[in-house]
């Protein structure tokens, strides 16, 4: 049987995106991303399921991570955040005094906080605020969480959806220690890729020539210093394409010539809410 890690406890949106993955595989939880990461680069029969980036938050802080580890990236997944109010079971919203949460669960729920004169308390991850609530059975206390870690820690949903804006994604990635890619065909691909540029004026700007002349699109293009140093970046990067189409080889080429380390960390296939 296949291992997934998630980063978090159970019920965890790490945990959700993961069974919609696979939900054959044997699901596993790491306190930290850099366990997770360490996992998949010792046993090829595992994957891992990292958040990269929110709509609304932005970038979630894992680069450092894929820079170490260089794992194949297999495929994106796009998961709906929907946020929910979770206390013990026959809570009354106007018993609860204090709400538990991750600080970016909080702040996407701020306006229902506000209206109901709730106190934060930031804690590391939304399930394992749900399953606090659980263990301290205090009913002046409610978590915000998914309905997974209501189902799993045997609250209940007091309101659903009190996120401020509907429609939040968490883009995830799904990577692992060995190398796999679609064959090119006719549906729409990423090809990932970091790179370290060669230290001399407007490097940038000459290395994504290539890009431009060849139409190629590039919708990510992330700078991230080198451990210890504030002069030298690299850079994550997507594209739209195949690393087999034509147009992107002629671009990557044109890149290595700027380049003093390249690394393709993966080619999947475009998840279709990209289309949306």
């Amino acid at each position: 049987m296949s291992k997934i890690y998630f980063q978090g406890t159970f019920g965890a949106y790490s945990h959700l995106a993961a069974l919609s993955v696979d939900k054959k595989a044997e699901i596993i939880p790491c306190k930290t991303f850099d366990e997770c990461f360490l996992k998949a680069s010792t046993d090829s029969n595992s994957k891992i399921i990292i958040p990269e980036s929110n709509r609304i938050t932005g970038n979630i802080g894992i680069e450092y991570l894929i820079f170490q580890y260089r794992l194949n990236i297999y495929s994106e997944y796009f998961q709906k955040i929907e946020h929910n109010l979770l206390g013990l079971p026959g809570t009354r919203i106007s018993e609860i005094k204090n709400v538990y949460s991750h600080s970016q669960a909080l702040s996407q729920c701020s306006n229902f906080i506000k209206n109901n004169d709730l106190v934060e308390h930031v804690r590391a991850d939304t399930a394992g605020s749900a399953e606090m609530i659980s263990k301290n059975k205090d009913k002046k206390s409610a978590a915000i969480a998914s309905t997974l870690s209501a189902e799993t820690y045997g609250l209940e949903v007091l309101k659903k959806n009190i996120e401020n804006e509907k429609g939040n994604l968490t883009r995830f990635l799904i990577m692992g220690k060995n190398i796999s890619q679609p064959e090119y065909g006719k549906k729409k691909y990423i090809t990932s890729f970091l790179f370290k540029l060669k230290s001399k004026p407007a490097a940038l700007y000459q290395s994504l020539g290539g890009f431009a002349i060849n139409g190629v699109n590039l919708t990510k293009l992330q700078s991230y210093p080198e451990k210890n140093s504030f002069d030298s970046f690299f850079f994550l990067c997507d594209l739209d394409g195949h690393i087999e189409d034509s147009k992107v080889q002629k671009s990557l080429e044109e890149l290595g010539l700027h380049c003093e380390d390249f690394h393709v960390l993966g080619v999947f296939e475009a998840d279709k809410i990209r289309e949306k």
